[in-house]
């Protein structure tokens, strides 16, 4: 082997390697949360206003 394909193999082995870490982090993150029922990800749930329906009306009639 020549040192341009040692070279060429480890920078696609160092791609790989940060590919891989990039996909599996998320996933390791979300085991470690612990949500139950008092514990809300993202915004907590509100009563809608109607406003949705109206818009959906609205459009579609259009």
């Amino acid at each position: 082997m020549t040192i341009r394909k040692i070279r060429q193999f480890t920078g696609t082995a160092i791609r790989a390697a940060l590919i891989a870490a990039a996909v599996v982090t998320p996933l390791l993150a979300v085991q470690s949360v612990r949500a139950g029922n008092s514990q809300f990800i993202g915004e907590t749930p509100t009563m809608s206003n109607g406003a949705g329906l109206v818009l959906f009306v609205s459009l579609q009639r259009s």
